[in-house]
């Protein structure tokens, strides 16, 4: 059984700060120690659960977060951005049997966490087909469209519950609560145990039918904080202003979203 994931940082149990989140900042080792730690729970809980193979995308940042010496030699890991409209999920195709997360944190928009966003910090809301949208809402659907199941989640409280609400059936750890610029959380220990458990009881129950819904067409507007993003991502073919600090693209595959985000949000 291959086993997908996608590691992000934002929704790693114990944050509370973009200092923690950010390479250049001291407090970054902890808690790119603690993002490392998640990550090994969670391929030892796909491989007690029979996982031959584990692809870890590093999808924080710069992508090249974790500590390589900590994971297991079944793993592989992806670092680093191709450049691929597949992004966080980049490596993944129709022969992993599941995709799983850790790290995932709120969309743009949100005060469920202090590090909320979707993309980066110049988007203040990403919609599609009229639902506000997190990382996890894109690459879910991502994963649908290679037949790719998503079957489990840790992350923020809020990121967890929209994660049940978009795949049916799908396991989550909350690790953490926001309020305001602070965080409650449980602790790093507790969340490693939980995420072990959960990923080896979400991947023990094959066969999978977490895959949500994948049927266009489909409608994303991008809002930005700030309208000069939105007029230079106008420029970008079939994009249209949609009020003074947000553009809309539409398209009837899925494919063409990813594409166009890839553009539209750097």
């Amino acid at each position: 059984m291959k086993v997908f994931l996608s590691a992000d940082i934002e929704g790693t149990a114990g944050i509370a700060h973009w200092d923690e989140a950010e390479r250049t900042h001291p407090d970054y080792q902890e808690f790119r120690d603690l993002m490392t730690a998640e990550v090994l729970a969670a391929c030892e809980g796909a491989r007690a659960a029979g996982a031959t193979e584990i692809l870890v995308k590093d999808a924080h940042d710069s992508g090249r977060n974790l500590r390589l010496d900590r994971l297991p030699d079944y793993v592989r890991i992806l670092r680093g951005w191709s450049g691929h409209p597949d992004g966080m999920m980049f490596g993944l195709d129709a022969g992993f049997a599941a995709a799983i997360y850790t790290g995932y944190h709120a969309k743009a928009g949100s005060e469920a966490n202090p590090l909320a966003h979707t993309t980066n910090l110049r988007i203040s809301r990403l919609v599609l087909n009229g639902e506000v949208a997190s990382e996890f809402t894109i690459n879910a659907l991502c994963a649908a469209r290679y037949g790719v199941p998503s079957v489990f989640l840790s992350g923020d409280a809020e990121i967890c519950a929209d994660a049940e609400a978009l795949v049916s059936g799908i396991k989550t750890v909350p690790t953490l609560e926001g309020f305001g610029r602070a965080a409650l959380s449980i602790s790093p220990a507790r969340a490693c145990d939980a995420i072990r458990e959960g990923v080896e009881t979400a991947l023990s129950s094959a066969p999978f039918k977490q895959i949500p819904p994948l049927a266009g067409p489909f409608e994303v507007v991008v809002e930005f904080v700030n309208p000069t993003d939105a007029w230079r991502a106008s420029w970008y073919p079939g994009a249209a202003a949609h009020g003074a600090k947000a553009i809309a693209f539409k398209a009837d595959e899925f494919f063409e979203i990813q594409r166009a985000l890839r553009f539209l949000t750097v």
